[in-house]
């Protein structure tokens, strides 16, 4: 009898893992995933969920371990997943993860979408093409009572906008959220502060790059577990609420790009616990607070462009944890040498510019082993380089422009022994100083990578120096606004990776040297995408020709493949070469006494967006192979010899009428004068052969028929007098 009973269990256990092992997925749940797979394509990963197997077993797809086997979560993301969101996902009733980010699914999401999803623990459906309007549900019955069980809400980088309402059934009974993100949107309004009411777990709100408005409100002063708060990159004004500072777990502020105003409140230093502050491009004013040194576990202190006033807190050294500090472009001031930088050990990034500093430039920073970027520019400093730069084996950024340093020999002389020194700009300083030309200054190991050289501005003397011939990874050079003589030496043509020179407003004088026009980075679009075009650690602010203001590049792929001569004393024609320079966006020889024709080799030049050659001596007529330049957005000519009609089609008739005057030859097309002949393109080579042919071939047949003409009146003659 008892074996019996034992042989029953185990045939009841046995029948018991069968049905187990039997069972497959919801058969709702199943529908549902093939709705949803049916309104989704995906030409990069297909989903290949086959039909026959059990849904639990595809791709993305988890079951719970209940006998009905319900789907839990769907994780898909970076699939390539185009489409829009099915009602048939409402039906997943036990769904608590839905991963959908990184893929293309867009249009609206569905009505009452998280409601419905009321099991949900995790969503995150960033980086789509989402759109529409929050919220997603209204109340209905007693769902205004009702708890979600939502933890984790990204739905960043979509196209979703309007008000983020507290009338949301699902965000007000968010009891359990402790991440909301929706930043990279179109949202506005102002910040949805209810949620630290209705969400006291929070300890993450991302609000950046949307279109908020108004004032920060108190209320996010009762998020009291708020880890991370980012709302950068909206129209927010008004003054920093001091509530935020009783935030005690508070440990990244990030609020740039905002109108914000006032002071930056001493209350501050009670977050102990911030290793991020950013309130950069706002209008703070006020002085930074003095303790700013409580804040000791910062990592990231950026409170940039600004109206901060007075000098940087003693006590700033305190935080030694810093790995980037950054105050340009406010106006601080006073000496430097009083702030210990050696108690910076790990920081990495130190700019100071577009200030009103003053004194040399403190010897102490060279005690920060770790810099690699460092900008002092445009402030008050005097002084020289001191080789204590050479300590700092990271270095690689430099920027010094702007001051009232001196001696320049000695500053290339030391700086070229900074053996990771990438760019380096001390443009505007050494004023009227000659700059040094022997070659051996620079030696053969000097500067190895230097990538980005600028000493614009500086007024100095002499000629282009020989020794530039030894930076074979120059990328970018800046002679500009100097008073250099001579030529331009043609060994410039040789550096293999330059793409960038500007030698303008100087005293340059002789011809174009043709080896220039053989710039191997700028003679195809491949040798250009070859250079080395890295981020840069700081960026770089460069003034190019025929823009007003400055540009900022944080990238030596931003900057325009470009050559920049104008306003010097460049004589001769332009050499037929420049149609090898294939990569070359922007070309700027105006304002010199170049003579002889606009080269038709210029049409080569399929990337061109700009032209000028205005106020030269230049004659002919404009080739009319250049309207197949269709990138070309600025052609400028005025005030030359030139003459005939000016070609039209393409970008020419946008071009307005001043960038033609000064040429009185010159007719047709914006002048709205009339051609003596009706304007048409000027005959190609194969062209002029066929007029010569043509020529000949009348003043032959002219020849032929007077001779036959004069024999039939002689055969005449002859016979009437015979």
């Amino acid at each position: 009898m008892v074996d019996q009973l034992v042989k029953l269990g185990e045939e009841e256990i046995l029948l018991y893992v069968a049905i187990v092992s039997e069972a497959v997925c919801n058969p709702q749940d199943r529908a549902s995933l093939l709705w949803f797979s049916s309104n989704i394509t995906s030409p990069v990963s297909p989903l290949n969920w086959n039909p026959s197997i059990d849904c639990c077993s595809w791709e993305g797809i988890t079951c719970d371990d209940s006998l009905d086997s319900h789907v839990t979560a769907i994780s898909l993301p970076s699939k390539g997943l185009s489409g829009h969101l099915p009602l048939s996902l409402l039906h997943l009733r036990h769904l608590s993860q839905l991963n959908l980010s990184h893929n293309h699914l867009w249009g609206p999401l569905p009505p009452d979408f998280l409601s419905s999803l009321d099991q949900l623990i995790v969503l995150d459906l960033s980086y789509n093409s989402f759109s529409g309007e929050l919220p997603l549900d209204q109340a209905f019955g007693n769902g205004s009572n009702r708890i979600f069980s939502i933890q984790a809400l990204d739905l960043s980088s979509n196209l979703l906008q309007g008000e983020i309402l507290g009338s949301s059934v699902s965000l007000q009974g968010a009891f359990s959220l402790i991440s909301f993100n929706v930043s990279n949107n179109s949202f506005t309004g102002p910040l949805p502060s209810f949620m630290c009411t209705s969400s006291p777990q929070l300890s993450k709100l991302d609000f950046s790059y949307n279109d908020f408005t108004g004032v920060i409100s108190q209320g996010l002063g009762r998020c009291l577990r708020l880890i991370v708060l980012r709302a950068g990159f909206n129209g927010l004004s008004g003054d920093i609420p001091s509530e935020i500072y009783n935030l005690s777990e508070l440990e990244q502020l990030f609020l740039p790009v905002n109108h914000l105003s006032g002071k930056i409140d001493e209350d501050i230093t009670r977050l102990r616990k911030l290793t991020s502050l950013e309130l950069y491009s706002n209008h703070l004013e006020g002085e930074i607070p003095a303790d700013i040194g409580k804040l000791s576990s910062l990592r990231s202190l950026q409170l940039h462009i600004n109206n901060l006033t007075g000098s940087v807190p003693l006590s700033l050294a305190n935080c030694t944890n810093l790995l980037k500090l950054n105050l340009r472009v406010n106006q601080l001031g006073g000496s430097l040498t009083e702030l210990d930088f050696s108690r910076f050990q790990s920081l990495r990034i130190l700019d100071l510019g577009n200030n009103s500093f003053t004194g040399d430039i403190p010897h102490k920073v060279f005690s920060c082993k770790s810099l690699t970027a460092i900008r002092f520019a445009g402030n008050k400093l005097t002084g020289q380089i001191s080789p204590q730069v050479m300590e700092l084996e990271s270095l690689s950024f430099l920027s010094i422009s702007d001051n009232r340093l001196k001696n320049i020999t000695g500053a290339l002389s030391i700086l070229q022994g900074c053996r990771k020194l990438s760019t380096l700009v001390m443009a505007k300083n050494f004023y009227n100083e000659t700059i040094p030309t022997n070659e051996d200054l620079i030696t053969p190991d000097g500067f190895p990578k230097l990538q980005i050289f600028g000493i614009g501005g500086c007024r100095l003397k002499g000629e282009i120096p020989a020794w530039l011939v030894k930076l074979k990874r120059l990328e970018v050079i800046d002679l500009s606004h100097n008073k250099l003589e001579g030529s331009i030496p043609g060994w410039l043509g040789t550096l293999p990776n330059l793409f960038y020179m500007d030698l303008s407003d100087n005293l340059l004088s002789g011809e174009l040297p043709k080896e220039i026009f053989h710039l191997r980075a700028l003679m195809s679009r491949k040798a250009y995408d070859a250079t080395d075009k890295k981020y840069l650690e700081l960026p770089v602010f460069v003034n190019p020709n025929n823009v007003t203001t400055n540009q900022q590049y944080n990238q030596l792929s931003s900057l325009p493949p470009a050559i920049y001569m104008k306003r010097n004393n460049l004589t001769g024609s332009i050499p037929v070469e420049v149609g090898h320079l294939k990569a070359l966006h922007d070309l700027n020889l105006s304002q010199n006494f170049l003579s002889g024709s606009i080269p038709h080799e210029l049409s080569n030049l399929t990337s061109l967006e700009r032209l000028d050659l205005s106020s030269n001596s230049l004659s002919g007529r404009i080739p009319w192979s250049l309207t197949s330049l269709h990138f070309m957005s600025y052609f400028n000519v005025a005030n030359n010899s030139l003459e005939g009609p000016i070609p039209t089609g393409s970008q020419f008739d946008t071009f307005p009428k001043s960038y033609f005057e000064g040429n009185p030859l010159l007719c047709g097309g914006v002048l709205l004068t009339s051609c003596t002949a009706p304007a048409q393109p000027p005959a190609t080579t194969t062209d002029k052969e066929d007029t010569e042919e043509l020529r000949r071939t009348f003043i032959i047949g002219v020849a032929i028929g007077f001779f036959l003409s004069y024999s039939s009146y002689w055969y005449f003659f002859v016979m009437r007098w015979a």
